[in-house]
């Protein structure tokens, strides 16, 4: 038994002292397609829904998140390792009352973590489990290790795609580098399509579309469509304010569409009550890195 299986072990026993947190990766083939903002947005919708959530910004060293919010974290993941700080320590609250962790280099640094400081770590994260309904994960974008990893690692992952060429067929590279993973377990792995900055409902289903087929026919990998987001100059504007669209604009066709999306996702939720939580989900991360090494 490895390193990883006993942390399992330690979890599953944690586990029966808490309950688990619904966790959802955010990932794009490419960056530059609102990845980030579909997060946060989402954050606030399901918030707005009665749902406490927390943001991972695991797209390590660009710190999207907090730019999108306007507000500078004091600390990160590396500080529950490295500087004795606890899980709430380092929980930075955001509008409305979601919570966001900037995950600075802590989540590479997994793998080479001594036994004691990752079960500090697990012990943490299982606590975060408690806190939150829902945890979402805004990975970095392309087909790095890191973002493949945390598909691999994450039981539903929702995939933002442009209408530009560059980001169809980038998501489709991203798709093909999780494919080729022995960890990819295709039948337990739920990934959902957001079509971003479409001129109408149409457009969006064509490009999911387009995807969805080669994907199935060449990947075997099956995907499912949850929404569109209209190109709109107000979310453009919500950027540049630092304010996410359905707080700036909230009847705003944007703001009304990720509301429809994250309706989607709680009537999802209430299907399959499947809800492995963020300390697991790490761990099947650093399984992932060490049977790479």
């Amino acid at each position: 038994m490895d390193q990883a299986d006993k942390l399992r072990q330690q979890v599953e026993k944690l586990k029966e002292q808490a309950p688990s947190a619904r966790v959802i990766a955010v990932t794009s083939g490419k960056g530059g397609v609102g990845k980030t903002s579909i997060s946060v947005n989402l954050a606030l919708q399901f918030n707005a829904q009665g749902k406490k959530v927390v943001i991972l910004d695991a797209d390590f060293g660009l710190a999207n998140v907090e730019v999108m919010l306007g507000i500078r974290p004091q600390y990160n993941l590396a500080d529950v390792i490295f500087s004795n700080k606890s899980i709430e320590d380092i929980i930075t609250e955001g509008p409305m009352g979601i919570g966001f962790i900037s995950g600075g280099s802590g989540v590479q640094d997994l793998v080479n973590l001594e036994k004691e400081r990752l079960q500090k770590l697990i012990a943490q994260l299982v606590k975060l489990d408690s806190l939150y309904d829902v945890v979402i994960i805004d990975t970095g974008a392309g087909i790095a290790d890191s973002v493949v990893e945390f598909v691999l690692s994450s039981p539903e992952v929702l995939l933002v795609i442009t209408p530009e060429p560059t980001s169809i067929t980038d998501a489709y590279s991203l798709l093909k580098a999780v494919n080729r993973k022995k960890e990819f377990k295709r039948e337990s792995k739920a990934i959902k399509v957001i079509t971003n900055r479409v001129d109408n409902e149409q457009e969006g289903q064509e490009i999911y579309n387009k995807i969805s087929i080669v994907a199935s026919k060449f990947l075997n990998i099956q995907l499912d469509y949850i929404g569109f987001i209209p190109n709109d100059r107000k979310l453009g504007n919500a950027v540049l304010e630092q304010r996410p669209v359905v707080i700036s604009a909230p009847n705003s066709e944007p703001a009304l569409c990720l509301k429809n999306i994250s309706g989607v996702l709680l009537n999802i939720e209430q299907e399959t009550k499947k809800k492995n939580g963020i300390a697991k989900v790490l761990l099947e991360l650093i399984k992932t890195k060490k049977s790479k090494g």
